[in-house]
């Protein structure tokens, strides 16, 4: 079955449950969640990333602990790679009940989840060290505890290393080296201003159509982080890395807040605790695997370089000046800064 017929498929099990709608807590339930022959429940996850991806690892870690904590009664089936589309899709899918967890880039959320804006924010973070005892804290059960506004829940935050800038043209030292560069971003005003302000031309699109908009000329470049420039293979079209690390904006592990509550309240903590257990399951994986993918590239001949780290932070801070007028955003940027 393909990607584009599961998705049908699931779509279409939605139409069918919101027609016909199970009431829990008040709320009509309408969980993409199936139970089998067997009595056992199955939820269904999804990732764009690749099968090996360190994301996409822990949560197949989370369904095994399901499995062996209930005895196979409570399992999670794994759509990996964009099977059942992309990420702006999957938000939707999971806050309407359509799939039950799937797991998002930050950026992704900025405008329906105002506060996962603080964590993208460029130079916020002043490494990895920084940005993980920022999720681990306060900071990040706040951010987490915002999704239930609308219709989900926040299970867990995974970073994802520093986001960088790549392209086919030239080592990127300082913003000048953007200009007039059309580089892809996620679709995020954050990305997209910052982008802009660097006098670059963004480009919003997903990440599957960035590799051939790279070799076809149609966009210069990109941004990202070093494990997904190798999983993509976009290294084979784009030549130049630049260690700008203007970003460690983490992903963040959803599921639909229907599918939570329609689980029995053993099993309602088992998955949340599970879920949060599994950040240093990927974290592990996350570590091993940055390094062999840097590896993997520069041994194929992509060149990369050190960046003028001080241009860039005085070119980002309009954005900075932008974002410290909203109160909520501001407040949780202090105290990010005062775990440096």
């Amino acid at each position: 079955m393909t990607g584009l017929s599961r998705r049908r498929l699931l779509l279409g099990g939605a139409s069918a449950a919101c027609a016909l709608p199970l009431a829990f807590g008040g709320r009509a339930v309408a969980a993409a969640d199936t139970v089998d022959d067997a009595g056992q429940r199955v939820l269904t996850a999804t990732d764009v990333h690749v099968s090996d991806y360190p994301t996409v690892e822990a949560v197949r870690w989370i369904g095994k602990t399901l499995e062996e904590e209930t005895g196979g009664r409570l399992k999670i089936r794994l759509y990996h790679s964009g099977q059942l589309g992309r990420e702006a899709e999957a938000i939707d899918m999971a806050r309407y009940g359509v799939i039950d967890i799937t797991r998002v880039f930050s950026g992704a959320l900025n405008n329906a989840f105002p506060l996962t804006q603080a964590l993208c924010l460029p130079y916020v973070f002043d490494s990895i060290e920084h940005l993980r005892r920022v999720v681990d804290g306060d900071v990040g059960d706040e951010v987490l505890r915002g999704f239930e506004t609308r219709d989900l829940v926040g299970l867990a935050i995974y970073d994802s290393g520093a986001r960088c800038f790549y392209n086919t043209r030239h080592p990127i030292v300082a913003p000048k080296d953007l200009h007039g560069m059309k580089m892809r971003v996620a679709a995020s005003d954050i990305f997209i201003k910052l982008v802009r302000l660097l006098g670059a031309n963004p480009t919003p699109m997903s990440l599957g159509e960035t590799f051939s908009a790279m070799e076809t000329r149609m966009i210069d470049g990109a941004e990202n982080n070093m494990r997904s420039f190798h999983s993509s293979r976009h290294f084979e079209a784009a030549g130049f890395w630049s260690e700008t690390r203007h970003s460690y904006a983490p992903d963040i592990l959803v599921m639909s807040r229907a599918s939570l509550l329609s689980l029995a309240p053993a099993d309602r903590e088992l998955l949340l605790r599970t879920a949060r257990a599994s950040v240093p399951v990927m974290r592990a994986k996350w570590d091993e695997s940055e390094g062999a993918a840097r590896e993997a590239v520069l041994e194929w001949g992509v060149q990369a370089n050190e960046a003028d780290l001080p241009a860039f932070r005085a070119a980002a801070q309009p954005l900075l000046d932008e974002y410290h007028g909203k109160p909520e955003i501001e407040a949780l940027y202090r105290r990010i800064r005062d775990l440096a």
